[in-house]
């Protein structure tokens, strides 16, 4: 045990030295700010404090932290999630960090820093007939437009329905993960489809009202989304995240909305299967 604590203050250790020797870009500096967007509607991601209105989550946490190590403030707004990778190309975003999974396609214009392991993940209200995933085969299942989630049940019902001679899921899309939860509990849709990570924040706050269903659909990465042309932000980030995980402070955001489970090792760059 001492051995493995020495080793594990060794690696704190050379995680901070990295993350000091990383340089902020001077425009960053010079602001002392980092301009941020993100999309609040994706709890425990990020969201609105229903009972304050005050911005916070996981990915909210995880930023601050970061900039205060950095020794910059954080200028947030707030965008639609299809508008969140524009906000990027067009440099109103300094990076981005908000619940955006790793996508190959995505790494055309982009690099991602993953630091969160996902999976979209099949639910349905609690009083529903369905037991298994197979069950929804010729249902309506929704799930938000804007995110790979689609391709994902297009995907998984090909293998799982129409391969066993089942009728396919029939996808509803939805603006975000709160209209899709207000569709299901409408009795628009049979069942939905988010992110694992949402799924117990969901659950705590409505209890009793979901019910998960099956395993994940498929296993993945969110990532801190960077501009390809911007590798000194990219490094100094990823050497600030590095020191975090060494010394616990990573840990404890995670724990802190009960994902610990989802925790990376390290910050892995690109590391989504093509």
């Amino acid at each position: 045990m001492k051995r493995l604590s020495i080793c594990f203050g060794f690696a704190a250790v050379i995680a901070v030295a990295s993350a000091q020797g990383a340089e902020l870009p001077d425009a960053i500096k010079q602001a002392g700010a980092l301009h941020l967007t993100v999309n609040s509607t994706y709890a425990p991601m990020e969201y609105r404090d229903p009972a304050t209105n005050e911005l916070t989550g996981l990915d909210i946490d995880l930023a601050n932290e970061l900039a205060k190590r950095l020794g910059v403030a954080i200028t947030w707004s707030e965008t639609p999630f299809a508008e969140l990778i524009p906000a990027l190309q067009t440099k109103r975003a300094d990076f981005i960090i908000s619940g955006i999974q790793d996508r190959s396609a995505r790494r055309e214009t982009a690099d991602f820093i993953d630091y969160l392991t996902t999976g979209p993940q099949f639910f349905v209200l609690a009083e529903s007939p369905a037991k298994t995933a197979a069950d929804l085969c010729g249902q309506k299942v929704g799930t938000t437009r804007s995110t790979a989630f689609p391709q994902e049940i297009e995907k998984w019902s090909k293998q799982n329905c129409e391969a066993a001679g089942k009728p396919a899921i029939q996808y509803v899309p939805g603006e975000n993960s709160i209209d899709v939860r207000n569709q299901l509990k409408q009795g628009r849709i049979d069942a939905a489809v988010q992110g694992s990570e949402t799924l117990p924040y969901a659950q705590q706050l409505e209890a009793g009202k979901y019910r998960i269903v099956g395993e994940p659909l498929s296993r993945g990465f969110q990532g801190v989304m960077f501009r390809k042309d911007d590798a000194a932000l990219r490094e100094v980030v990823t050497a600030t995240l590095s020191a975090m995980i060494a010394d616990g402070g990573y840990k404890a955001i995670l724990d802190k909305y009960g994902l610990g489970a989802n925790a990376v090792e390290q910050p892995l760059m690109n590391a989504a299967p093509q």
